[in-house]
């Protein structure tokens, strides 16, 4: 089973990383994969406890459906994204939200195992752990970039 432990400081208020950090529009804009699209769900804007978004994504040439679901929220501190269906044997995302003097640490504690048994573990040392780390700095990156500043509104253009 991977893991992945990463932690951003952001310089503005925990409920704006907080509500960044949900936000549909802001997944379009950090994605590195072009083909990543929400199909259904609360794909408009901001999700929250209990709904569910699949996306649709090219990975490795095949078209993959995912679907994941917010399964526990408290507002601005903490919330859960898990995976309902889609290529993992397990995936899980915890998202804390530490405030401090001067800003919020944005903590994000991934777990996932991967449907392929020996082969998926091998995949998850030589590939998935680095990419799922590498999206999760990209994607801090761009909830930094939009929390620091100002409180425009995420546009997907």
């Amino acid at each position: 089973m991977g893991k992945i432990h990463l932690t951003t400081l952001i310089h503005a208020p925990a409920k704006r990383v907080f509500e960044l950090s949900r936000n549909i529009n802001l997944h379009r804009i950090f994605s590195s994969n072009p083909y990543e699209t929400p199909l259904e769900g609360e794909i408009k804007e901001l999700i929250n406890e209990n709904e569910t978004v699949t996306w649709q994504a090219k990975y490795l040439l095949k078209k993959r459906d995912f679907t994941l679901k917010i399964t526990s929220m408290e507002m601005p501190l903490h919330f859960t994204t898990q995976l309902v269906e889609g290529g993992f044997k397990n995936f899980r995302h915890e998202h804390y939200f530490k405030a401090f003097k001067n800003g919020t640490f944005l903590i994000d504690v991934v777990e996932f195992e991967s449907s392929y048994g020996l082969i998926g573990k091998w995949i998850e040392q030589l590939f998935l752990t680095s990419y799922i780390h590498n999206l999760l700095l990209q994607r801090n990156e761009v909830i930094k970039q939009y929390a620091e500043k100002s409180k425009q509104k995420v546009i997907v253009k």
